[in-house]
């Protein structure tokens, strides 16, 4: 079967499919429809630009077809006022209420989260979900026995202040590290992945951007993060394969609270060169 197929009575060959192919494997022939080089098969991203580009719809990709491609609603694209708002409402969330996260809704979020940008659309990106409480206060736990062990072998990681402060916080009750949150996700990539770590950015931030759509908030888990990179004790109690590198945990829950107001950040610093 071939990879592009076109839908000639659609096709006005106005070369736009091969002028956007990012890697150049579609050509428009002399008085033909286009086609793909030889060999592009296996030098092909399936990044879909070819059937996003063309209006006529006449062009589908074997692995991203025309039938799977909606074509965009004008009445559904953001107003500038709607889009800055929609990224200034955006909230790191600490206080959840005790109630558990659907499923259904986290495979939602997922879902939506996989349209984020990858390195050569490699699509690599894994997910790991914990959705027990009692198993997210012991990776929290586990967390801080590695703060604690840290401190001990490393006095001067007492500088950053928040280690100290959240092994004091656990020794009276709270769970400074992943804040009694009902959920937990975590992306990962492989090591093959040779953008992993912003595949891994991107897709979360996806995440982090429509969880509040769902009525759900997030938090970055840098707390976490930190024990995964250097305790393997702790990766390998979340269940991050041994083989991924690039990860990074993000709390979900339904918010304790609302916010009513977008607070203001410092001007940019921007240089022109």
């Amino acid at each position: 079967m071939k990879v592009i197929t076109i839908d000639e009575q659609r096709c006005k060959k106005d070369g736009l499919c091969a002028a956007e192919c990012p890697a150049v494997l579609i050509r428009l022939p002399e008085d033909g429809f286009p086609e793909m080089v030889a060999g592009g098969e296996e030098m092909c991203l399936t990044c879909g630009h070819c059937v996003a580009v063309c209006p006529e719809g006449a062009l589908s990709h074997q692995h991203c077809t025309r039938e799977e491609c909606p074509p965009i609603d004008p009445k559904l694209v953001l107003t500038e006022k709607r889009a800055v708002q929609f990224l200034r409402t955006r909230r790191s969330v600490r206080r959840y209420q005790d109630k558990p996260v659907e499923r259904e809704k986290i495979q939602r979020l997922i879902e939506i989260a996989r349209y984020a940008p990858t390195g050569s659309n490699s699509q690599l990106v894994e997910w790991l979900v914990v959705d027990d409480k009692s198993r997210i206060k012991s990776l929290a736990g586990l967390t801080i026995d590695y703060f604690r062990h840290l401190l001990q072998e490393e006095p001067q990681a007492a500088a950053y202040a928040s280690l100290p402060r959240a092994i004091a916080a656990w020794e009276a009750g709270y769970d400074a590290v992943l804040r009694n949150a009902p959920a937990l996700v975590v992306a990962s990539a492989p090591q093959e992945a040779f953008n992993g770590m912003i595949d891994v950015t991107l897709a979360l931030s996806y995440l982090d951007l429509m969880a509040p759509v769902f009525g759900l908030g997030t938090c970055w888990a840098g707390m976490l993060q930190r024990a995964l990179r250097f305790s393997p004790p702790v990766k390998e109690a979340l269940g991050v394969p041994a083989r991924h590198p690039h990860h990074y945990p993000m709390m979900l829950g339904y918010p304790k609270v609302k916010y009513y107001r977008l607070p203001e950040r410092k001007p940019p610093k921007i240089t022109y060169v």
